[in-house]
C-alpha cells in the first residue's frame, strides 16, 4: 500500500504530472525508507542512530565555511566564485550596459548550460584556468570550464554576441570543441564527454521545440515565460513585475516540461520521457506509475541554481523548501561513509553500478528521505529555524561539502564509496 496519502492516479496524464512534483520525489523516497526501517531492503540496512554524527559533521563544516551562518542557496553561482575569485562580479561588469532583463537572460543562459554539463567528472580530470593557472576539479572545475567556454562564445550563434546561448549553436556543438574547451586529453580524461555533448545538442532541440518557454531559442527566454505565465507568476497590476513571484515547484515543473526530451534512454510512459525516474520494488504508488522512483537530480540542481538569476530579474522565488535534497554521490556518500547506510553485501562497495540498477536507485531514494532528517538535526544543532536555514542552504553549507571532506579522508582522490558507471547525464 502506498504511503503517499493520495487516492492513486488512474489517469496517465495525472500520474506523469505527479512524478514531476517534489511531493512525488519525497513520497516515493519515504516508501523505500519505510521498507528499509523494517530491514526489508536488498542492498542497505539503516542505522538511524548514526544521523546525529552526520548532522554534527555537517554543522561543523557549515560553521567553518560560514561563521555567521549566512549560508547561500545551493546553486551553480557559488561555483563561479570558487578559489576566492568572484567570476560572478566579473561577468556582471561585462554585461552591465545591457538592460536588466537581458542581464538576467544572460545569467540563465550560462547557468542552464553549465548545470547540464555538471555530471560527475571522474577522479582524474582537472581544468587549469587561463589567467590564473589554478587547477580545479569536479564540480568547480566543470563550472569554471563552462564559464570560460561561455565567455569565449562556444554556445553562441553570433560571433558579435558571445555572451549568450543559442539553440542553433547547441545543436551543432562539436564534441571535439567541447573537449578542447574542457582541456580533455589522454592524460586528462573527462567522464562522459560524448554523453555531455549529446545532452547539450538535445537541449538545443528542446529550446526550439518549446518557444513559449524559451523565447528566441535561448534558455534565458525562461525569464520572459515566467513573467508572462500568470498561473505561475503573480505581480502588481501595473505590469512592472514588482513583487512578482514564482514557486519553486512550478519552476521545477516548467523545467521538466521543457527539458524532458533531452534525457537519453529513460523510462517512458505513453511516449513521455520521465527523465531521472527509475524502478524500485519498494517505491510504492498505484496505477501506471507504481514502482517508479523520481529524483530529477539535475533538474532540481538547475532549479536551485536559477534562484539567484531569477531573483536578479526582480522575481521572487517562493516555497524553496518544497524541493528535495539532491540524490547524488556526495550527499549519498556521506550517509554511507558515516555509517547511516550500511551495505548488506560485498558487491555494494566492490562492483561498478549502472544508474538504473536497483542498488543505485535504493541508495538515492534513501538519500532523499534521510537528508530531510539530517537537515532537521542540523538546524537544531545550529539553533536555526526552517525559515532561517532552508534545506537548500543546508545542502550548500553543508551536506555536499561534508560528503566531499569525509570522502577525501577515507579514500585517495576523494572518490565516492559507491562506484557508478556514469554516462555524464545523471550524477
Amino acid at each position: 500500500m502506498s504511503r503517499e496519502g493520495a487516492p492513486g492516479h488512474p489517469d496517465l496524464g495525472a500520474g506523469i504530472a505527479y512524478l514531476k512534483s517534489p511531493l512525488a520525489i519525497r513520497a516515493r523516497a519515504e516508501n523505500v525508507l519505510s521498507v528499509g526501517l523494517v530491514d526489508g531492503l536488498e542492498h542497505f540496512s539503516i542505522e538511524l542512530d548514526r544521523l546525529a554524527a552526520v548532522a554534527a559533521r555537517v554543522a561543523a563544516v557549515t560553521r567553518a565555511a560560514y561563521p555567521t551562518l549566512d549560508v547561500p542557496v545551493h546553486g551553480r553561482m557559488n561555483h563561479f566564485r570558487a578559489g576566492g575569485l568572484d567570476r560572478v562580479a566579473e561577468l556582471e561588469r561585462a554585461i552591465a550596459e545591457l538592460p536588466d532583463d537581458e542581464q538576467a537572460r544572460t545569467w540563465v543562459d550560462l547557468v542552464v548550460v553549465s548545470v547540464l554539463l555538471d555530471a560527475g567528472a571522474g577522479d582524474r580530470w582537472r581544468y587549469i584556468e587561463p589567467g590564473t593557472d589554478r587547477a580545479f576539479a569536479r564540480s568547480e572545475g566543470l563550472a569554471i570550464a563552462s564559464y570560460h567556454a561561455f565567455r569565449a562564445g562556444l554556445f553562441s550563434a553570433d560571433r558579435d554576441q558571445p555572451l549568450r546561448v543559442d539553440a542553433s549553436a547547441l545543436e551543432r556543438l562539436d564534441p571535439d570543441r567541447l573537449a578542447h574547451a574542457f582541456q580533455v586529453g589522454a592524460d586528462n580524461p573527462l567522464v562522459g564527454v560524448d554523453g555531455r555533448t549529446e545532452l547539450v545538442r538535445k537541449l538545443g532541440a528542446a529550446l526550439v521545440a518549446a518557444p513559449a518557454l524559451f523565447a528566441d531559442g535561448r534558455p534565458g527566454g525562461l525569464i520572459d515565460a515566467l513573467r508572462a505565465r500568470t498561473p505561475f507568476v503573480t505581480g502588481l497590476a501595473d505590469g512592472t513585475g514588482s513583487g512578482a513571484s514564482v514557486s519553486a515547484p512550478d519552476l521545477l515543473r516548467l523545467l521538466l516540461d521543457g527539458l524532458g526530451p533531452i534525457w537519453p534512454g529513460r523510462i517512458e510512459l505513453g511516449g513521455h520521457n520521465l527523465g531521472d525516474t527509475w524502478r524500485h520494488p519498494a517505491a510504492g504508488g498505484e496505477g501506471p506509475t507504481a514502482g517508479l522512483a523520481p529524483f530529477h537530480k539535475l533538474s532540481q540542481w538547475l532549479a536551485y541554481s536559477l534562484f539567484e538569476p531569477i531573483e536578479l530579474s526582480g522575481l521572487r522565488v517562493t516555497q524553496p523548501g518544497a524541493l528535495t535534497g539532491l540524490p547524488e554521490y556526495r550527499n549519498g556518500g556521506l550517509l554511507v561513509d558515516l555509517g547511516v547506510l550500511v551495505p548488506r553485501h560485498a558487491g555494494v562497495l566492490r562492483d561498478v553500478h549502472k544508474p538504473s540498477s536497483e542498488l543505485v536507485v535504493e541508495w538515492r531514494a534513501l538519500t532523499v528521505a534521510l537528508l530531510d532528517r539530517v537537515a532537521d538535526q542540523v538546524r537544531h544543532q545550529l539553533g536555526k529555524t526552517l525559515e532561517e536555514l532552508s534545506l537548500a542552504r543546508i545542502l550548500e553549507g553543508g551536506t555536499w561539502a561534508a560528503g566531499r571532506a569525509v570522502a577525501a579522508e577515507l579514500r585517495p582522490g576523494g572518490e565516492p564509496p559507491i562506484r557508478i558507471e556514469s554516462d555524464g547525464t545523471v550524477f
